[in-house]
């Protein structure tokens, strides 16, 4: 297992965000490598911005998810991993350290589901739809796409690999992030297109909340990536926060532990992210590699 744990920083707040887990990333080339990186800049960019200037968790989480969704190298939005029909259905959700959670599942029409989660939480009585309409997506005022708009040549070519059994089909591609900003709330928010040729339908752990998703103020805020089926047995994301709730554990144990219980003792991996209540972050998987971005002290730290 690889753990990376910071400090809380000075300046009161805190962002970590994650862009899939699995074991394929070593063999990426130099060039692909950097394009990752810089994805991952971006985004770690787009949400510490809303924190520095003294903007939500919330905020800063749906920033930083909705560029890796814009981001067709990462598996959200374009870009997003295929069914087995060739189609996109994307899952996002997003929580609040208050208690406040919205998900969707099998979206096809919001160019960025995280902010269809969002708009759930806030305008809906509901905690998760499952394929919105472009009607909703609208009446939101959210802007809307074809559903073609997700699909890329290269996720066309990974499936049609898939189907042959020339590849094996990955099951670790989702976003997400983590925050406390400098008010003391947390937030989370994860994004996903599921599995590679998964079946119609089929919904994984990103917008169960308690499986792929989680915040609790006071607590933890947490997002997950890997073999969604088994975090939402083990109820992953929620597990880590009871751990430290009730049994008094840090965050560093409190996830290592929770991989070992959970994705370990059911032959799965994946890697989860987490901001503590006093701004210490932790990176861990169980994944040979995991993308991820943080800051420790003045320096931007990018995982690959």
């Amino acid at each position: 297992m690889h753990v990376f744990s910071v400090e809380p920083a000075a300046t009161g707040y805190a962002l970590v965000l994650h862009g899939g887990a699995g074991g394929r990333l070593s063999e990426l080339s130099l060039d692909q490598h950097g394009q990752y990186g810089v994805g991952l800049s971006e985004a770690y960019d787009a949400g510490e911005a809303v924190l520095s200037r003294g903007g939500s968790a919330l905020d800063a989480v749906c920033a930083a998810v909705e560029s890796l969704e814009n981001n067709p190298l990462f598996n959200s939005g374009r870009g997003a991993a295929l069914t087995e029909s060739g189609n996109a259905e994307l899952d996002a959700s997003v929580m609040t350290g208050d208690g406040r959670a919205g998900a969707v599942a099998a979206s096809r029409y919001s160019k960025n589901p995280v902010y269809l989660a969002r708009k759930v939480m806030e305008e809906s009585e509901h905690v998760m739809l499952v394929a919105p309409s472009r009607k909703l997506v609208e009446r939101w005022g959210l802007v809307t796409v074809e559903p073609d708009y997700f699909i890329t040549p290269l996720r066309q070519e990974q499936l049609k690999n898939v189907q042959s059994n020339l590849i094996e089909g990955s099951r670790h591609g989702t976003v997400g992030a983590a925050a406390i900003d400098a008010r003391g709330h947390l937030a989370a928010a994860t994004s996903t297109g599921g599995m590679v040729n998964q079946s119609e339908g089929r919904v994984g752990d990103t917008p169960i909340i308690g499986a792929g998703n989680f915040a609790k103020d006071g607590v933890v805020a947490v997002s997950c990536t890997g073999a969604g089926e088994s975090f939402i047995q083990g109820v992953v994301s929620h597990e880590i926060s009871a751990r430290m709730r009730y049994s008094g554990a840090e965050l560093a144990d409190a996830v290592t532990d929770t991989i070992k219980a959970e994705l370990d003792s059911r032959g799965t991996d994946g890697g989860i992210i987490a901001v503590g209540a006093d701004g210490r972050i932790v990176v861990a998987h169980n994944s040979p590699a995991m993308f991820a971005a943080y800051r420790d002290g003045d320096q931007v730290i990018t995982l690959m």
